[in-house]
Order: C-alpha cells, then structure tokens, then sequence
C-alpha cells in the first residue's frame, strides 16, 4: 500500500521500514535478537568473572587483617577493604547482579561475622549499604 512516491532510504542506505517488523531481521541476514541476547550474555558472563576477582581480593584482604605480622598496616588494609566492599556493592547494583551474589551474604562463609572484625574491619551495615 505505498503512495506514488520516492522510496525513502535511510542514513546507511537501507529501506525504511514503518514499524517494526520480523522480517527486517530475516532480510539482513540474521535474527538480530538472538545476537543481541548472546552478546548480552557474553558481557554479563565478564561482570560475573570481574565481580569473582573482586571477591577474591576481598577474601585476601579479609585473611590479611588476621595476621598478627601486619599488624602495623591494618588500617590500610581496613581502607582497602571498604573501598572494595564499596566497588562490590557499585558493581552489583550496576550490573543488577543481585541473584548471582544471593549466597554472599551474612549465611556465606566467606562473610565477616561481627567477632571477626574490629574498629577497623567492616560491619554488616557497610557491606550491605546499596
């Protein structure tokens, strides 16, 4: 049902198309969904990877504040705890990763119990702040 006149071509030269319609996928050669969900995927796959190295470093620091040796530097290392707590808890809520971290809270091993930490160490309100 077009009208007598020029056909419009976009900025890449394509045909334009009113609304959105299915098969604008099949003519470009592809389900263009599935590539997006897959490189969805890919990227949310590296923030999960990114947010496991951040738990490691977390856990290092957290074995580090234990040590009677550094005892001299544990305000530094009390610093770099709650920096990381803090990119963690950024990291999460940026990413909307909250599911994948559901079992690293206070019920996970990892996670410092309140005998754990000192005047120096985080408290359960500094790890769980959004």
């Amino acid at each position: 049902m077009q009208e007598d006149r020029p056909e419009h071509r976009d900025h890449r030269g394509h045909d334009h198309h009113e609304p959105w319609d299915k098969r604008d996928c099949r003519e470009h050669g592809g389900d263009d969904k599935k590539k997006f969900q897959s490189a969805q995927t890919f990227r949310r796959g590296r923030a999960i990877a990114f947010l496991e190295r951040l738990n490691v470093k977390r856990a290092t620091l957290q074995q580090q504040l234990q040590q009677p040796e550094l005892d001299s530097i544990r305000p530094v290392i009390s610093g770099e705890l709650k920096a990381t707590d803090a990119i963690i808890q950024e990291f999460i809520h940026m990413f909307e990763l909250r599911e994948i971290v559901a079992g690293q809270g206070p019920g996970n091993p990892n996670y410092p119990k309140e005998s754990e930490t000192d005047e120096h160490g985080p408290t359960d309100q500094d790890t769980q702040n959004d």
